[in-house]
């Protein structure tokens, strides 16, 4: 199971570079096309954009399971092991909960995003903003699996240590060293 985790997400990011990938190409070749001979591809400007929106959502996934955004580590840090679990377990339900609203909600809105058309490439704006639901179930689901680990008491020292911040700041360290030499 852990293996077919480790590719799915693996598979995320490869999806990733390629939004960056065809985003930057769009976006540049269109500056060319403007610049060098006066025209341009409307097509490009709007995909851009819908790449940008598909790239933020998934990448929010991804940087949810490396417990990667922002937190307030300074208090965390100076919690005991069960204290730490107590936070971890209270801001995973926390995230459950705002996961399913915003998961719902995009569900909800389907319906009129599915009768709604982008105006260059008539693609269904249920394309775009549908997102909304595999981003809100994505962090739902890591965040049970989080909060189930906690109540089973399968939270290794290393997540623990992840989601107090102190591995991140080992990494910005060990980076810092690498660009000094």
């Amino acid at each position: 199971m852990k293996a077919l985790q480790d590719l799915f997400y693996r598979l995320l990011g490869f999806l990733l570079v390629f939004a960056l990938a065809a985003m930057c190409v769009m976006v540049f070749g269109n500056v060319v096309l403007r610049y060098g001979f006066n025209q341009s591809l409307v097509v490009s400007e709007e995909m851009a954009r819908f790449f940008f929106v598909w790239m933020t959502f998934v990448g929010a996934v991804l940087t949810f399971r490396e417990n990667a955004h922002i937190g307030i580590e300074t208090l965390v840090q100076r919690l005991s092991r069960k204290g730490r679990l107590v936070c971890m377990f209270m801001a995973n339900i926390v995230v459950m909960v705002c996961g399913a609203v915003f998961a719902m909600g995009a569900w909800e809105q389907h319906d009129i995003n599915a009768t709604m058309f982008a105006p260059v490439t008539g693609l269904s704006l249920a394309w775009v903003y549908g997102i909304g639901m595999f981003t809100g179930a994505g962090v739902f689901l890591i965040a049970l699996g989080r909060v189930w680990d906690v109540v089973t008491g399968k939270v290794t020292e290393e997540e623990i240590a992840r989601f107090a911040g102190e591995y991140q700041n080992e990494e910005i360290m060990d980076a810092v060293r690498e660009v000094s030499k």
